[in-house]
């Protein structure tokens, strides 16, 4: 079976950092891309970032570009979103989710656009920023 998940949330001070990690099984890790997506309470769902399969391609959303970074590690199956400098507008539960294929769509990491029709997705971390 395909399983994704997610860890690393909590609760931290606005300026603070944390690191969310997603443990990908059950497939050829470094087959896919890997989004990063996160929902805030009342509000649609967001794609946050997305890295290519190689791990050389990587697309952010504008609010989190310069802040948070996303990679990848394929000899581990696992990746990763390194969040800093931290807004309580980054509040929100946090999702990791297998891509089509070994690219990424960018327009549903640099947009509103929802992302449907991905079929493994992790349950949620939540991120908590206090101000």
């Amino acid at each position: 079976d395909v399983q994704l998940q997610a860890s690393g949330g909590g609760l931290v001070h606005s300026g603070g950092s944390l690191r969310l990690s997603c443990a990908g099984s059950g497939y050829t890790f470094d087959d896919y891309a890997i989004g990063w997506f996160r929902q805030a309470p009342g509000k649609e769902r967001e794609g946050v970032a997305c890295i290519s399969a190689s791990g050389f391609s990587k697309d952010y959303r504008a609010s989190v570009k310069g802040r948070f970074t996303i990679s990848k590690d394929n000899a581990k199956n696992t990746a990763y979103l390194q969040m800093g400098t931290l807004k309580p507008e980054d509040t929100a539960v946090y999702y990791c989710a297998r891509e089509e294929d070994s690219g990424c769509p960018s327009i549903y990491y640099t947009s509103n656009l929802n992302r449907n029709g991905l079929d493994y997705w992790s349950k949620g971390t939540q991120v908590t920023v206090s101000s």
